[in-house]
């Protein structure tokens, strides 16, 4: 956190001035605050033995927003001067009136550090960049003489942004991200097959430029295509489904972690609305949401809102105990904010979204999990899904299961979907591995046209009934 004078990005904004207009702006309401962001972004792509895309992008800004019960006014900028700001704030003010709230109490300060302020673009040569991604290519074709394409991305960025309050309070927060991504593709009698791996975090690109790091994540993606080469058609019907750790928390967090952010509850348009208290999972089941896991993809050290990141139980042992909120949802709910204010952009407004997202473990062996199903799917991989979240129905693909039938694993399955809802899914669950593991750094998560980086996570998780959609046995 800085204690520095608002100056953001050495502009046209100093404390005094800009927090005179913010105060104007926000008479009357009960909260609001300027948000500054300036962003830089460098992506790479090497595909099929050449440098395809090298793409460099540069952006500030700032939104200004006054709030008033359940409205809020919003104006923002590409334009970061005083002038700017005084036209922000009239537009702003107009979603106020006259007035008559009380100033909410402004988030309380942290000098938490959760990841580094380092700059992940300037800090690599781009040539050594573009020699990594060159090895890759190479590295992956010597692997295995079925390889016919390769692609590997390679992105860094870096966010600065400040949050001026009307109360005078004002944080600093740099965030980085870096991350890493292969594809390989193989062809054996006629048919081809792919599998991708990657990941990262607010990092450094050293540890992703490490020949250790991307070996290892281009043995994985070729692991996976070579899986999916010999995989059979997907069966069909209801049947037992066991989960593996790390990225399949991806369901979690679609169809039941939007249901758990506080404004579809307050709304009453969350299957979850009206349930504080009372048992939605299976026991043994708990889910967290926690941005304060240093260097992840989905943490923060404060939230757009300038509230610190927060570590907060959502279902404990099966029982409701939590939603995730941002100030205004909080104020309005009769609770606190739990540091899960975000927007994509100085153009957005922040709402209630999810940092890491996850299941605790159990005590469960995974492999007597496994063990223990008659017939069911295995789903180890995950691709895309939908999510309906008034009602948590969901349909999910899956990119690399295997069929089980007495407890023995059979041959993969290709083309296989899982479809349910979350509220059945839950008190469905039968077992709790031990395995419990965060997914490698992969996450994005949209919602009303916005999207953050985001982590799941959860152990190997065994559901008993799902339905399964695939080619018919």
């Amino acid at each position: 956190m800085s204690d520095t004078p608002f100056r953001p990005f050495e502009t046209t904004l100093p404390l005094d001035e800009a927090l005179v207009e913010l105060r104007s702006a926000t008479h009357g309401a009960d909260d609001g605050e300027i948000f500054v962001e300036r962003r830089r972004s460098e992506s790479l792509v090497f595909d099929d033995g050449r440098l395809k895309s090298a793409n460099y992008d540069a952006s500030e800004g700032f939104g200004l927003r006054a709030v008033r019960g359940e409205v809020a006014g919003y104006a923002h900028s590409t334009e970061v001067s005083m002038a700017a700001l005084k036209r922000a704030g009239d537009t702003a003010r107009l979603a106020v009136g006259d007035g008559g709230g009380t100033l909410a109490e402004p988030p309380t300060p942290t000098n938490r550090r959760l990841y580094t302020d380092a700059d992940p673009i300037g800090g690599t040569a781009f040539s050594v960049k573009i020699d990594t991604l060159r090895e890759i290519d190479a590295f992956a074709r010597g692997l295995d003489s079925r390889v016919v394409q390769v692609s590997a991305a390679l992105s860094a960025s870096v966010q600065e942004v400040e949050i001026l309050r009307p109360d005078g309070v004002h944080v600093r927060d740099v965030r980085p991200m870096v991350r890493l991504n292969v594809s390989v593709i193989v062809e054996e009698n006629g048919r081809r097959e792919t599998g991708t791996a990657g990941g990262g975090g607010r990092l450094g690109l050293d540890g992703l430029i490490a020949p250790a790091d991307w070996q290892a994540k281009t043995r994985e993606a070729l692991r996976i295509a070579l899986v999916n080469l010999g995989a059979e058609p997907a069966p069909a019907g209801v049947m037992e489904v066991v989960l593996g750790p790390g990225w399949p928390g991806i369901l979690l967090h679609e169809a039941i972690g939007h249901g758990l952010e506080g404004d579809f509850n307050r709304k009453g348009s969350s299957a979850f609305a009206g349930l504080m208290g009372q048992r939605i999972a299976a026991p043994g089941v708990t889910v967290l949401d926690d941005g304060t896991i240093p260097d992840r993809r989905g943490s923060i050290t404060v939230d757009d809102e300038g509230t610190p990141s927060g570590k907060t139980t959502l279902i404990e042992d099966g029982i409701l105990v939590g939603f995730m909120q941002d100030r205004q949802n909080a104020r309005l709910m009769n609770t606190a904010p739990t540091g899960n204010g975000r927007r994509q952009s100085f153009a957005h407004k922040p709402m209630p979204r999810m940092t890491n997202t996850y299941m605790l473990g159990g005590d469960a062996d995974p492999s007597d999990i496994v063990a223990s199903m008659k017939d069911g799917i295995w789903a180890v991989g995950f691709g895309g899904g939908q999510v309906d979240i008034t009602n948590g129905k969901f349909v999910f693909s899956c990119t690399e299961a295997y069929r089980v039938k007495n407890g023995k694993i059979g041959a993969p399955v290709k083309g296989a979907t899982l479809i349910g809802d979350g509220a059945t899914a839950l008190n469905r669950i039968r077992a709790l591995g031990n395995d419990m593991a965060l997914d490698p750094g992969l996450g994005n998560c949209g919602k009303d046209g916005q999207w953050v980086p985001v982590g799941v996570g959860q152990p190997t998780v065994m559901i008993d009934g799902l339905t399964v959609g695939g080619a018919a046995t």
